[in-house]
């Protein structure tokens, strides 16, 4: 047999999963088993939660009777530090099973009854906003135990960049994180990407089309929350590449209130077609922003960057000229003036390079800003693959972090020089004081005399004045001549 069929033995194997059950069941092992055995990394992961720094010890389905009932969460984890002990219970999904609310309150009733702090919830399910969970419980049991959910790409992001970036102090252990990751991000584990725009999307898409969608038809209100999962998926593959933490942005009411976001979205949609976002980088020049255009067929990213404050115009356009020696000639680039609405110029990226001042149609006019954009094709299809909405915004999002918005630096006013040292001034002879010998600029203050070759010699004038005027002092005495008693 040739050894390229070969199976390499794994800690953590994909072979012989059948279904759903024995997934979740492998899943979660293998998700708790790394928890308890690599220290930075399960540090990491129950922190948020509120757990203390401590011992953590991994159980899976454990029994609890609930009235008449026996049950069997799919996990629990407690946190031991001292006399102090954080307990949560684990529930598990894979694939595309959906977390039930009659199952997580439950849960929540036997955390309360047993004292614990917390159910935390795993499945592919990704929240429109970060800290919401994705399925409504009575929030009367949420008094005393609280509940937190986690998306299977989330883990696979935290666990990659506790590798690869944060770092693991024991090289087993390192190993062991590896092979999670490993197990995570093969197909049969159950740990799925973002692959579903959702069973409404053709309906509303047709009907953005048509121009026929409004904001109390069924459906889009499914849309819109895919839309802004797919947005926080997308910040979390770009948050695995780059080694740190990719968020979308919220305003402090849309993060307060999701409806909020909710229906901006859906009115945005309906009367002109579009479905944005923006998404926060940190160390970036400003925001990468999405817009997904469905009428036109069109996904744009485009980032806005402040101008020098100082310089002339064509001087700020040079400076953003040189960072972008990598962004296609495609890029429009939008030229904003203070004072004033909208830009004053726009041009592609290949015509400013040839001509600078093309975006400068006023010299007079401060350069406050500018825009740069790349448009592409807008996929239409539900699922994943070529044509598809969610695979031409996920390729948007990387291919203009990496040729425009990666390169791009704020612009940031040169740090104060110092005073320049006043040169040495001229040999004095022995009749000038010493005292009066200085290069400080205060010495310099006073009239200015003109040398015969026309040039102002001011500080040399005052020594010269100042020894002329020097007479002997009365009563003093020459010790180099005779007295009158003499």
């Amino acid at each position: 047999m040739a050894e390229e069929a070969w199976h390499e033995a794994r800690l953590i194997p994909t072979s012989g999963i059948n279904g759903a059950e024995e997934q979740e069941r492998r899943a979660t092992s293998a998700l708790l088993a790394v928890l308890s055995a690599v220290r930075e990394f399960g540090r990491g992961f129950v922190k948020p939660f509120g757990a203390p720094s401590g011992a953590i010890e991994c159980f899976i389905e454990v029994p609890f009777v609930l009235g008449e009932r026996r049950l069997y969460p799919d996990g629990l984890i407690r946190v031991t530090r001292g006399a102090k002990t954080w307990t949560a219970l684990v529930e598990v999904k894979t694939g595309p099973n959906e977390l039930a609310s009659e199952q997580l309150e439950n849960y929540l009733d036997i955390a309360r009854e047993q004292n614990y702090d917390a159910v935390l919830t795993i499945s592919n399910e990704i929240p429109a906003v970060a800290g919401q969970h994705p399925t409504k419980v009575d929030k009367r049991k949420l008094k005393k135990v609280s509940l937190h959910h986690l998306s299977w790409s989330q883990v696979l992001a935290e666990a990659v960049m506790q590798k690869e970036f944060r770092g693991v102090a024991d090289p087993d252990q390192a190993w062991i994180l590896g092979e999670l990751i490993r197990y995570l991000e093969h197909r049969k584990s159950g740990a799925l990407e973002f692959d579903d725009m959702g069973e409404a999307w053709v309906g509303v898409r047709d009907q953005v089309a048509a121009g026929t969608l409004r904001v109390s038809d069924k459906g889009i209100t499914e849309v819109v929350a895919r839309f802004d999962a797919l947005l926080r998926f997308a910040s979390l593959q770009l948050g695995r590449q780059l080694g740190t933490e990719v968020v979308p942005v919220l305003s402090r009411t849309e993060a307060a209130d999701p409806v909020v976001r909710a229906q901006a979205l859906a009115q945005s949609l309906c009367a002109t077609g579009e479905l944005s976002g923006a998404i926060r980088i940190p160390g970036t020049a400003g925001h990468l922003v999405v817009t997904a255009d469905l009428r036109a067929g069109k996904v744009t990213c485009h980032v806005d960057v402040d101008a020098p404050k100082e310089g002339r115009a064509t001087t700020r356009v040079n400076w953003l000229l040189r960072q972008l020696k990598n962004a296609p000639d495609a890029t429009r680039v939008e030229a904003f003036v203070a004072h004033a609405r909208g830009s004053q110029a726009a041009e592609l990226l290949g015509v400013v390079r040839e001509n600078p001042s093309s975006l400068v149609l006023d010299p007079t006019k401060d350069l406050r800003s500018f825009r740069l954009a790349v448009s592409s094709t807008l996929g239409t299809k539900r699922g994943r693959g070529r044509g598809s909405f969610i695979d031409s915004v996920l390729t948007a999002v990387d291919g203009f972090y990496a040729e425009v918005l990666g390169s791009l630096r704020a612009w940031a006013a040169a740090p104060p020089k110092l005073r320049p040292v006043h040169p040495e001034p001229p040999e004095l002879d022995d009749t000038v004081p010493a005292a009066l010998a200085s290069t400080d600029y205060s010495s310099q203050d006073g009239t200015e005399v003109s040398s015969p070759d026309g040039n102002s010699d001011q500080g040399q004038s005052r020594i010269e004045a100042m020894a002329e005027s020097e007479a002997p002092v009365s009563g003093a005495v020459d010790v180099e001549g005779p007295t009158d008693d003499e």
